[in-house]
């Protein structure tokens, strides 16, 4: 009957390679504590023995090994978004038709908790909305507050619902909408920088204003009844700016008319005075002479515009062979 014999180990780890063992793990080590990667989107705050040193950006880094350095990667880069009132969740798929495949559709559970505000005018509503922000200063997000996700989300509820507190519940469904989300943007941003939490809110967006369930058919015909008031007053200006210029294109031109026609009668009245003047001149010097031209003249005028016209004298005894009207001479 045979047994197994291990093999000694004194022969194989002597002093040189049990050296050489403990050299490797400590590089191992030394390499595993002292390099780090800092993504594209990140920051990293440096602390040695817990206190904060530096803070390096994107790229690969180095620090001191064996805990002494110590680094807290922080995203500075990506726009983060937390929600109120609601949370959105993956869940159910879509309706398969033929040759479709189904795929996720998002999506949401209220959370009346958050939603439920009181307005100035004693109403209950339910307010949704998201904020986005980006954390702008790592070293104060590291340090300076401990919890900041729920220091965030308080100082966005508090700011939110003192808004809606103060205006009616009309208006914060219709024109007060965007001035709540300036509004709410600033105090929370003046707060946040006040707690040093190292944020910047960059936008607040109210998703969904909606009346209590039992009353929300009432609030929403009010609502259509405002849009279509709205509809009806953007119509009647669209129309107002569309008639008033060309009432105005209308009044100028008659304007210009009218004082076209005016200078046209002032000129022909001036050129009759000096006409008048004129024949007035010669016939002072001429009178018989003058008073014979105008009397052919208006004989003239009267049958120029006559056919077959027979001139006779007075005494309807003779026809007067002076004139052809017809043929223009004498």
């Amino acid at each position: 009957m045979q047994y197994f014999t291990p093999p000694k180990l004194d022969k194989y780890l002597n002093p040189a390679a049990l050296t050489l063992i403990i050299i490797g793990i400590v590089v191992v080590i030394l390499l595993a504590t002292s390099v780090y990667i800092v993504d594209q989107t990140e920051e990293a705050v440096i602390t040695r023995f817990g206190r904060y040193i530096y803070t390096k950006g994107p790229g690969l880094q180095f620090k001191l090994p064996f805990g002494i350095d110590k680094n807290y990667t922080v995203n500075v880069k990506t726009v983060q978004t937390q929600e109120f009132g609601f949370r959105s969740v993956r869940g159910g798929s879509s309706p398969t038709y033929s040759n479709q495949a189904s795929f996720p559709v998002a999506q949401y559970a209220a959370q009346t908790g958050e939603s439920t505000m009181l307005t100035g005018d004693l109403n209950i509503v339910e307010v949704e909305w998201i904020i986005q922000y980006r954390i702008v200063d790592p070293k104060a997000w590291t340090f300076n507050v401990n919890e900041r996700v729920a220091t965030i989300r308080d100082v966005s509820r508090s700011a939110i619902n003192m808004l809606v507190g103060d205006r009616a519940i009309m208006d914060i469904m219709g024109a007060e909408r965007s001035a709540i989300e300036a509004a709410g943007m600033d105090f929370m941003n003046e707060t946040l920088r006040g707690y040093g939490l190292g944020i910047n809110v960059i936008a607040v967006r109210l998703q969904n204003i909606v009346p209590p369930a039992g009353v929300q058919q009432a609030f929403e015909d009010v609502n259509k009844a405002m849009q279509d008031m709205e509809r009806l007053m953007n119509e009647g200006m669209e129309e107002y700016n569309r008639e008033i210029p060309k009432a105005g294109g209308e009044r100028d031109r008659l304007i210009q008319s009218a004082q076209g026609y005016a200078a046209e009668r002032v000129n022909r009245a001036n050129g009759d005075v000096a006409r008048y003047n004129s024949v007035y001149a010669e016939y002072r010097r001429s009178p018989e002479v003058t008073r014979q031209r105008l009397y052919y003249e208006m004989v003239e005028e009267v049958f120029k515009e006559e056919e077959g016209t027979v001139i006779i004298d007075r005494n309807l005894r003779n026809f007067l062979p002076l004139m052809n009207l017809q043929g223009g001479s004498r």
